[in-house]
């Protein structure tokens, strides 16, 4: 595959384990624990995690890389992961040493899970009058009422990242340990695609924490402070590019047997090298002599187009087989459809939406 990242080596066993487990992670009642597990043991879960604190602090260009290969694998684990790492990201640029000192150690490995709630203070339920959750600091306390949407795997962490507006409209991040009362954590809602994500609501009545469990705040927009992605970002980008070339994968065994299939491959796998080349020069990894302008917006709204596309060429290559729940191609559609709605800036969805209007012009129809 021309240009695609190598594979560190501690990342190849884990790999195969992805590859192995992924079959059964298409149901809610999966979880990847040994996917996570073997990722914790070859030190993966601890790229995020700076090194005063017994993590990898890895370069944003090795993640992005390792975000390639293991989307390619497995997207639904890939996808926990960055919701882990988004979390472990906010905790390390805290100023909130103790905080740091108490929770990071903690994540370097997968006994302890940590994952995001922060779709309110981002692109989910902007358009409320009242905010999704509210926030009282009183003293040395904070105290939490409201509902927090879209978590990953809300049942099956240990800490939360999650945050909310106090009355003047500033805004507070925390890290909120599931074991404090008031948390109840709602059923996840059957989804189109990656159940096995475990992503739920969570309802706060009254939940008091330490003040010691802030992780920034008060300030106003805080999601627009600090590090851990965001809507658009690279790593998004990583995971739909992983997904795609996985589709192509398989189309690419299709078309060993069938060589009319060669005409659809063959552009789709020159495009995906081109949107590659342009992600890991975004992300530091290489650099090109062209004077082109690289945006995280430009590059997840071809990274989307591709995936969405790698995955029907995929699913008519598998003919009426793959039109089947458990066929992989049904299932590759299914999951390309997520990057439509996770973490989608409204710029790159309109281009998203305008391609699936023009298409049939572009195509002479």
């Amino acid at each position: 595959m021309s240009g695609w990242p190598e594979a560190d080596r501690e990342l190849r066993e884990s790999l195969l384990v992805l590859c192995e487990h992924s079959v059964g992670l298409d149901d809610a009642a999966s979880w990847p624990s040994a996917s996570l597990g073997s990722l914790g043991e070859s030190g993966v879960l601890g790229w995020t995690i700076p090194r005063e604190y017994g993590g990898g602090g890895v370069e944003e260009s090795r993640l992005i890389a390792g975000y390639l290969q293991m989307s390619r694998a497995c997207l639904p684990t890939s996808f926990i992961l960055t919701q882990r790492n988004a979390a472990c990201q906010r905790f390390a640029v805290s100023e909130n040493e103790s905080l740091k000192a108490n929770l990071l150690p903690r994540l370097v490995d997968a006994e302890r899970f940590a994952t995001v709630g922060i779709s309110h203070l981002t692109t989910s339920r902007q358009h409320l009058d009242q905010p999704a959750v509210r926030v009282v600091l009183d003293g040395n306390h904070v105290r939490l009422d409201g509902m927090v949407p879209w978590v990953t795997g809300a049942g099956q962490a240990d800490w939360v990242l999650t945050g909310g507006s106090c009355e003047d409209g500033t805004q507070v991040l925390v890290a909120l340990p599931m074991d404090v009362s008031g948390i109840t954590v709602l059923p996840a809602p059957n989804l189109l695609a990656l159940d096995s994500s475990q992503t739920a609501s969570i309802r706060l009545d009254q939940v008091v924490l330490d003040s010691s469990m802030l992780v920034a705040g008060p300030t106003p927009s805080i999601m627009q402070g600090g590090s851990g992605g965001g809507t658009g970002s690279l790593g998004t980008s990583a995971l739909a590019l992983g997904a795609a070339s996985a589709s192509l994968d398989r189309l690419s065994v299709e078309a060993s047997n069938r060589p009319d299939l060669g005409e659809v491959l063959e552009p789709l796998m020159a495009e995906r090298d081109n949107v590659l080349s342009d992600l890991l020069t975004a992300a530091g990894e290489c650099v090109t002599s062209d004077a082109v302008e690289l945006t995280t917006e430009s590059i997840r709204q071809r990274s989307n187009s591709l995936v969405l596309r790698s995955a029907a060429a995929y699913l008519g290559a598998s003919k009426g087989a793959g039109f089947t729940a458990s066929h992989p191609a049904s299932r590759a559609v299914r999951e390309s459809m997520f990057f439509l709605v996770w973490s989608c800036p409204q710029a790159v969805l309109a281009a998203n939406l305008r391609e699936f209007a023009v298409g049939g012009e572009r195509l002479g129809c």
